[in-house]
């Protein structure tokens, strides 16, 4: 009987333990801890959420503004610079109290901290720094940046790599992605210029060694052409390929614009000085070649859409997402082989996120067909509940 009860006792025990290891899904949900979680001498983060989960919040194109708010834990310089999940931001765990002001302002918004994996203890002591703090949504990638990679994910550099690499003269290939319009007005120095909608062209630019580092970029969160390509090179057997997620853009903050070396040089805005003008229409243009002013399309917009032809030139599943009234959807790399089937009865304006891949349309109709009566918005837009907001640059 006394061995009976011995072994009642460690077999209640062992199950005991065996639930202390299943750990809590957002949504409420129990699922099992990970494998090596016996070994943690830490406490644990509540709410572990997995690579699906994650997987949405660091897809491009996107607004750090919006959504949850992906942020990586481990010390910068050593692991963040060199590699991190796309559109994280770096909060090392060491310095978390004096970096408080990177945290956004709403205490209700989404942040899911990650860092070296399942034995990392660095993301769950922030989420319980963040919990303090006030922050209602908070989750954990216990699995973090190798689980990331370990399901083929590109990771991302920062601005301060990829400047201590120049410096250093490291062997490091830079890659544009971006048209040969915006690459003409400035790039990061030493770049190459290889067009996402022309990269199966234009593999011979690439390097012979597969296993040489790779870094493709464009126009920041809201362009996903460095991705593209980036996984484009991938399929190709190059090994060595990571992206910089903010771009350009944040490079010029970061260390002031600079144009191309021995890039094209940018067609002068004078050619378009006067007002082009299509029956009844005014097309104002704007200060590059080949636009349309901001002023002058959202007039257009506001008083008589039907006179213009918009054609959105991002990927479908922006498109998807938002866009002008009665615009139709040609994604940049299927314009050249649609270029017959755009109608021809009125002036077309192509536009996108940023003015990159319209202004790429727009050089690709116009080598097409000179006469072609076609514009771009060079502009920063931006949709969000039906509604629009344009930038002009």
């Amino acid at each position: 009987m006394m061995k009976l009860k011995l072994l009642a006792v460690v077999v209640s025990v062992a199950f005991s333990a065996g639930c202390a290891q299943m750990a809590q899904s957002p949504g409420g949900e129990a699922k099992p801890a990970a494998p090596a979680a016996a070994a943690h001498k830490f406490t644990q983060w509540k709410n572990i959420v997995d690579y699906a989960y994650v997987k949405p919040h660091a897809s491009l194109p996107r607004e750090r503004s919006a959504g949850a708010l992906v942020i990586d834990s481990r010390p910068a310089a050593r692991r963040y610079d060199d590699g991190h999940i796309p559109a994280a931001i770096s909060i090392p765990d060491s310095s978390f109290d004096k970096m408080t002001a990177k945290l956004p302002a709403d205490k209700n918004r989404e942040l899911i901290f990650y860092c070296g994996g399942f034995e990392c203890e660095l993301s769950h002591s922030s989420a319980f720094k963040a919990d303090k703090l006030g922050y209602k949504n908070i989750k954990v990638y216990a699995a973090g940046e190798p689980d990331w990679a370990a399901k083929g994910e590109l990771l991302s550099v920062s601005a301060e790599y990829i400047k201590k690499q120049l410096d250093a003269k490291a062997n490091l290939v830079l890659i544009d992605s971006r048209p040969e319009r915006p690459f003409a007005q400035g790039t990061i120095p030493g770049s190459i210029n290889i067009s996402d909608s022309k990269f199966d062209k234009m593999t011979d630019k690439l390097p012979k060694d597969k296993a040489t580092p790779m870094v493709f970029f464009c126009g920041g969160l809201a362009c996903d052409l460095s991705e593209k390509s980036a996984k484009k090179a991938k399929a190709l057997g190059y090994t060595n390929v990571r992206k910089y997620t903010e771009g350009y853009p944040e490079w010029a903050a970061k260390f002031g614009a600079a144009p191309a070396a021995a890039a094209p040089a940018a067609a002068p805005a004078a050619a378009a000085a006067a007002p082009a003008k299509t029956g009844a229409l005014d097309i104002q243009p704007g200060k590059e070649k080949g636009s349309i002013s901001v002023a002058s399309f959202e007039r257009i917009l506001k008083e008589n859409p039907s006179q213009i032809l918009i054609v959105d030139v991002r990927a479908a599943k922006e498109f998807a997402l938002g866009s002008f009234p009665g615009a139709i959807n040609i994604p940049v790399a299927e314009v050249e082989d649609k270029f017959a089937t755009i109608p021809r009865g009125k002036p077309v304006v192509f536009t996108c996120a940023t003015g990159a891949r319209s202004g790429e349309a727009y050089d690709t109709t116009n080598f097409l067909d000179g006469k072609f009566n076609a514009y771009f918005l060079d502009a920063n837009v931006k949709f969000a509940d039906g509604k629009y907001t344009i930038t002009g640059r």
